[in-house]
Order: structure tokens, then sequence, then C-alpha cells
């Protein structure tokens, strides 16, 4: 059996750090670490704010999700609702702003359902994860750079396309399926 003391023989220490990318979103960095052996090593990552992702849930057992091109891969995705934390916006505040923005709908509830974290190899990134409910539609306001269709449909649909593979983003597919384990045990109404 492993102990604290062991994953202290895991650590790597900050040598130097040097930022070699600066843009809008993204700061990448060329760190020099020291390993656990001594030796000394590079750490290329990437900086981020943060993001929160949200999950809204209707009365009637359907959830919103929004098809959206990415450009990296060239292809459209279903994901849910989200986007990065602004400067002093808390996670909360984000995931509900994101669902204003990209479906229209605000919540009266919101369950925090944990952290995610998608590329630990190489950056920082952590999403914040949400299940919202008793909603209240109205019109998105996407950004003018954004792009994005509405398509709602049966939690369980959602869940079964994410076994299929039809859902492959993970944020959405981790806040898919944490939302139904906790819709499961805890949900406010049965979906």
């Amino acid at each position: 059996m492993q102990t604290m003391n062991d994953s202290d023989k895991l650590i790597e220490q900050e040598v130097s750090s040097e930022e070699v990318f600066k843009g809008e979103l993204l700061h990448v960095f060329a760190d020099k670490a020291k390993l656990p052996n001594g030796n000394v090593s590079t750490r290329e990552w990437i900086k981020h704010p943060g993001a929160s992702a949200v999950l809204p849930v209707f009365e009637n057992g359907e959830v919103m999700l929004v098809k959206q091109f990415r450009y990296p891969l060239r292809q459209i995705f279903y994901e849910v609702p989200a986007g990065k934390l602004d400067e002093g916006e808390t996670p909360e505040s984000t995931a509900k702003r994101e669902l204003e923005e990209e479906v229209g709908i605000s919540s009266e509830y919101m369950h925090y359902l944990g952290p995610f974290y998608p590329s630990i190899g190489y950056t920082d990134e952590v999403i914040h994860l949400y299940t919202a409910w008793d909603l209240t539609s109205f019109n998105q306001k996407v950004d003018e750079d954004e792009f994005l269709l509405k398509h709602r449909l049966p939690f369980r649909e959602a869940v079964e396309m994410v076994h299929k593979g039809e859902i492959s983003d993970g944020k959405t597919m981790v806040t898919i399926l944490q939302s139904w384990h906790w819709w499961q045990e805890n949900g406010p109404f049965e979906v």
C-alpha cells in the first residue's frame, strides 16, 4: 500500500520558467523541472484561465446541448454550454453566463458536479462542471464570433450518444455522465 510519503517521491520542482507565447486566451511556457531522481528536464505547458460547463435539465427530462464547429479539428461537435472564466468571475457565475448567452436559458438552481481536467499532460486548465434546473428560456445572446445551434433531446438519449461515441467532446461527455449519475441519486425530479 502506498502512503502520502510515497507520492511525495513523484513531485517535480520548477527550476526556471520562460513564457514563449502569449495569446488572447493561452500562454505557453517552457519550464525546466528537477525530477524526483535529480535530473532536469523540459516541461512545456499551457496556462489557461479555467472554464465552466453546464447541462440544463428541463422538467420533462430533456437537456439542451449545442452543436458547434471547432476549428482545430475542422468538425462539428455536440457540446454542453461552456466558456472560459473572465477575470474576477466565479465558476458558477461563468456557468450562468454561458447558459444565458449560448442557449438563452436562466436557471433558478445549479449543482456543482466537480472539476474536470481535460489535458493534464500539457495544460493547467480546469473546467468546473454543473447541472442546472428550474429553467426559464429567452433569446440566446451569443458572441459575434460564435456560431452554434441549440439541440434539445431526452437526457437518456444524450447518455446513449456518449456511449455510442456520437458525443465525443471530453467536457461534454463527463458533464452528461456525472449529471446523469447525480440526477439518479439526488435529482429534484425524475428524468
